[in-house]
């Protein structure tokens, strides 16, 4: 696996690389740094040869320490790239052009009008099309919550995933969500044995999903703790499973909408990252 390693020096982006050690087995990780000028204020003139020299500098003194940090965690360090400008083009541009599986970076769980506008994690996600590991902060690296939505996509991202994940003495977790059918019309237009029959077929579905999980799991040798048929909103049911299940990490599966679409309706991995500690592993469909 190669995985891009965006890091600011801060701790919050050094927990993503301290958090996914525990969970993959062999990863090559170029990490980037960019130092973003942009940030400082207008009133503030400096002379660009030096700024870039500092700059410069800066960009190293981190990558030189991530490269040590990576070693530490027996991962193995590949290139080291530095940047001084707009963070979120330059990471975009470095994925783009080359072969990635994963951008791994850290998020600061911003609120209020900070999240109004965006993380760097949430608009990277938005705009890459490879899969997005993110972490707030360091925790357990035990418990893992495997997603599904009863798709051949679903089941086709956790066999990718699956060869890469160090699961001995892990506890998995397996969750479907069904939509509460009494959401989907309005009162007095349907009958109560209609959505009883909706119900019942919802439950045989997520319980068919659930165990194609368990049988290529099996194939592997991991044996599944806990499994969950929940019903109601999807972001929701999860992001309350997490928090009561003390989940470290998060497996979702994503089908790259458009940009405008994740604007105008939102996603389920907006809303789970914005509202659990534990990591998310937004994992792209590649077959869609």
């Amino acid at each position: 696996m190669k995985i891009l390693f965006c890091t600011d020096g801060s701790k919050i982006s050094f927990n993503a690389i301290y958090n996914i050690s525990a969970w993959i087995k062999e990863a090559e990780i170029d990490t980037i740094c960019v130092i973003d000028w942009s940030l400082l204020p207008d009133e503030i003139s400096i002379e660009e040869e030096n700024f870039s020299y500092s700059c410069a500098n800066t960009a190293d003194t981190i990558l030189n320490f991530a490269e040590k940090e990576i070693v530490k965690l027996g991962l193995k360090p590949g290139k080291k790239i530095k940047n001084c400008g707009a963070v979120i083009e330059s990471i975009l541009e470095q994925s783009e052009h080359n072969s990635y599986d994963l951008i791994l970076m850290g998020s600061h769980g911003k609120k209020g009008l900070q999240k109004w506008l965006g993380s760097v994690s949430q608009e990277i996600i938005n705009s890459s099309k490879i899969s997005d590991y993110i972490a707030k902060e360091q925790n357990q690296k035990k418990k893992l919550l495997l997603t599904t939505d009863g798709t051949k996509c679903s089941l086709e991202i956790i066999n990718e995933i699956i060869p890469f994940l160090k699961l001995k003495d892990k506890e998995i977790h397996i969750c479907m969500v069904n939509e509460d059918p009494n959401f989907l019309f309005l009162d007095g237009t349907v009958d109560t044995n209609w959505l009883l029959d909706i119900q019942k077929q919802q439950q045989v579905y997520a319980a068919r999903a659930i165990n194609d999980i368990q049988m290529l799991l099996s194939g592997y040798s991991i044996q599944v703790n806990e499994t969950a048929i929940l019903s109601g909103i999807p972001a929701q049911k999860i992001i309350d499973y997490a928090r009561i299940n003390e989940i470290d990490l998060i497996i979702l599966g994503s089908r790259n909408k458009s940009k405008l679409d994740r604007f105008l309706t939102g996603s389920v991995s907006k809303r789970i990252l914005e509202n659990v500690v534990s990591d998310i592993w937004l994992a792209r469909c590649k077959n869609q």
